[in-house]
Parts: structure tokens; sequence; C-alpha cells
């Protein structure tokens, strides 16, 4: 297998969760250290650099911490579906020849309680959110309750995924909620937006994630051990696909931005389905795992349910999903959740990932997902 048009040679992380007294710019600092010194490199050898962060700044005004050199930094913006756009962002910067090694990196520090977006910024009238349609967990409580009509699942499979994040994230330093669950525990939390319950739900919370990447041919050069990008795309939603901020309910559903962007990877890549040892999908809470699952062909509709009782999505099982513990274990800093996700992987196929590793992982895959429609999705190998 030839490398992809990416490698990864770097990756640092700092912690999710609430992260009192430390900002979401110093966070993102400390993250791009960590990946510097990772891939054995200082600022300045890199060449570019690409940001994401949704309220916590511009990641541009990093350079003032990390040395003010003059390179190009672009700042990205994509809801939650940031991370993955700036990794697409770099890679195309690097497959057109205009670089050689780059940072990526993402951070976010957003106040308790939940997003509370305005219909204006997102090209709604004042009525939708009249109507509460803002309100996100209502959203998902309305997909997935129509999802599981449809294709027979119950709410003892919400609760097998959530248990299932927090008992990777009691592994994963780095997670927010380390405390594990029992599945009767989290169908008797509070119900949210039925039939999402309390703990099927991620919070927003703080962190920060920092890839340094590089042309493939360099890759030898860096002492970690390379993580090559096999494909990474990204798409917007068609008329008819019910997303966040754009519920549509037609006769014939559209497809939905996650399908087209898995499908694209795939195609990219030359590894699909069933290839995969090691998947993260966005889990922005539990019904948003099971149908993820599924518009990225990672199973069939209504498979999930039999997927969750033998526990083929657990570490040990035949497609670990959500190894670190996913958005409900880490929480949801919108500009660092998709490349946590690949910093995830990335250990993952190194073998570094501690008492949650996948033996032998050699391949992975990411999707991420954010309002209005957006996904992006990455594969990954050693």
């Amino acid at each position: 297998m030839s490398p992809g048009s990416l490698a990864i040679v770097g990756a640092g992380i700092h912690p999710f969760g609430r992260n009192e007294g430390v900002s979401g710019l110093q966070m993102g600092v400390a993250a791009a250290r960590a990946a510097l010194a990772d891939a054995g490199i200082s600022w300045a050898d890199v060449q570019f650099a690409v940001g994401g962060s949704d309220s916590a700044g511009k990641p541009d005004t990093m350079v003032s911490r990390l040395g003010l050199t003059g390179l190009p930094f672009t700042n990205v913006i994509n809801g939650c579906a940031t991370g993955g756009a700036s990794l697409v962002t770099a890679r195309a910067a690097i497959a057109a020849g205009q670089h050689e090694i780059g940072l990526v990196v993402g951070f976010d520090k957003h106040p308790r309680g939940a997003f509370d977006p305005r219909p204006e910024d997102w090209g709604l009238g004042a009525w939708y959110g009249d109507l509460g349609l803002m309100v996100t967990t209502q959203y998902f409580g309305i997909k997935i309750q129509r999802y599981m009509h449809d294709h027979a699942i119950t709410s003892a499979s919400l609760a097998r995924v959530a248990a299932k994040a927090f008992r990777n994230g009691e592994r994963n330093p780095a997670a927010w909620r380390r405390k594990p669950l029992t599945d009767e525990e989290i169908l008797a939390s509070p119900m949210v937006a039925d039939p999402l319950t309390q703990y099927m739900f991620c919070s927003p919370s703080a962190g920060a994630v920092a890839l340094v990447v590089c042309r493939p041919e360099l890759a030898a050069r860096f002492p970690a051990p390379p993580v090559y990008v096999r494909a990474v795309s990204m798409r917007s939603r068609r008329f008819g696909s019910f997303e966040v901020f754009s519920p549509s309910m037609p006769v014939t559903r559209g497809p939905s931005p996650s399908q087209e962007a898995a499908q694209a990877a795939y195609a990219e890549a030359g590894i699909g389905p069933g290839e995969f040892d090691v998947v993260q999908v966005q889990d922005t809470e539990a019904g948003a795992e099971l149908m993820h699952l599924a518009e990225c062909g990672l199973c069939e509709h209504g498979a999930q349910e039999e997927l969750m009782r033998t526990g083929a999505t657990e570490l040990g099982g035949a497609m670990p999903v959500n190894t670190d513990g996913g958005c409900i274990a880490s929480g949801e800093p919108i500009g660092a959740s998709g490349l946590r996700q690949v910093h995830e992987t990335v250990l993952q196929l190194r073998g570094q990932a501690g008492d949650r590793q996948v033996d032998g992982a050699r391949t992975g895959f990411t999707h991420v997902y954010g309002a209005p429609g957006v996904s992006a999705c990455a594969v990954l190998s050693r």
C-alpha cells in the first residue's frame, strides 16, 4: 500500500474538561508545543499552520506565543466539523506543493450549559428560534426517535453506547468524564429529549489537539512512527437531508453528508468498511453514534442493535468504536473534536494507546459531523 498524500509525524493534546483558569488559546499553545516535541522539531521548522476555534479566540494569534516567524496561518470554522475542515485544508496545501511541513491545531472553551446559537448566524429567521428548533438536544431527540421507529432499535442500545463511552473514557487520561456508569444508571438519568437521557449526551467543554503534518516522502526524518492520511473528504448537505438547523421531511430523504463524505474517502483510499481496525464517529449523543455508523456504511441500518448487544463495537470487539470515549466522555470543544478523533487514531496505529490499545491496529477511520449539515471523514493507516 503506497503512502497517502499526507503524513502525521507529531501529535499533542491538552486534556479535555472544564479546565478552569486556562484559556482556550493557552490550551491550543500547549497542544502545539506537545506536537512539536513529539515530532522533534521547533516552531521555526513549521512552514504553515491551520487552526480552528469556535468561541475561544482566533487561532492565528497563537504566533505571539509560539513565535513570530511570519508563516501563513489560516483560521477555519465549520461548526463541529471544524477539525475535519482543518485537516482537509492542510492536506490540500501539502498536496498542491505549497508547503512541506505544517501544524494543524484545534481548541475551544465553552461556557457551562447547552450551546445557544442564534438563528440569524445560520441563515435562518427568528421564527426558527421562537419555535425552539435551535435547541440541538431537541433536534437529536426528534431524529433518533424516528430512526429507532424505522429500524427497530431500542433504548437499551442507546444506553450501551453511552456506557461504552464512559468505560473507554476511564482508560483515557485526556478524557473529561472518566467514571463508568451502568446501562441502568444511564437509562434512569433525567430525560432531556425523549428518548435521550442526560448521560446519553456530550456537553460543551474545553480542550485542544495539534498535529504536525508533512509530505509523506519526509516522514522518515521524524522520530515517531508516521501515520498516513490515505484520504480525507468533506461534504455539505443536499436537499432532503435531515440535519442540524436544516430539518427536512420529504417523502424521499436525500443522502446525508456523512454518507457522501465516507464514500468519497473510501474511494480515494481504496479501503472501505470491514477493513478498519479502529473507528471514531461523531457521538454528540448516543443516537448519533448509532446513526453515523450506518450513514458511513460501517453497518446496515438496523444492524446496530445486534452490534451493541454482542459487544462488537467495544474494545476487543470486531469493530472498536470511539476507543477514547468519544464526545460523550470527552465533551465537545468544537474546534478540537475532529482532531481528537485523529489524535486517538494516531495513538492506536502507533501502538501507544495504553490499556485501551486495539491489538495490531493498522487502519483507522474518523468521522466528524457538524451543523448545519457538514461532515468530514478520514482514512488513516500505518
